[in-house]
């Protein structure tokens, strides 16, 4: 899968150094990954959610949140937020628009 954009990844990191082994993995997985489905999707990552039009990955052992927008067909991946565990949980991810 190609990420669209890495950059938001390590901006995240920069901040929360604590998540970047977790990113690290779901990023090297992904990249390596050409998931046609949730099933696909999750058979590299269990936590793996289908929350609207949207994909949550529990990254971290459970202390964060990658949000993305998965394009199967063109095999991209599209960062839309990366929060906490307590940001996520507020619940304003879901006025993205792709949600």
């Amino acid at each position: 899968m190609h990420i669209i954009s890495p950059r938001r990844l390590r901006e995240f990191v920069a901040i929360h150094a604590t998540a970047r082994p977790g990113l690290a993995t779901w990023e090297r997985i992904a990249t390596a990954a050409t998931w046609g489905n949730l099933v696909e999707t999750r058979a590299d990552w269990l936590t793996a959610d289908q929350v609207g039009r949207l994909t949550v990955f529990n990254v971290g052992g459970n202390e964060y949140r990658l949000v993305t927008y998965i394009d199967c067909r063109r095999h991209k991946v599209f960062i839309r937020a990366i929060l906490t565990h307590a940001d996520y949980d507020k619940g304003d991810w879901k006025h993205d628009e792709w949600y």
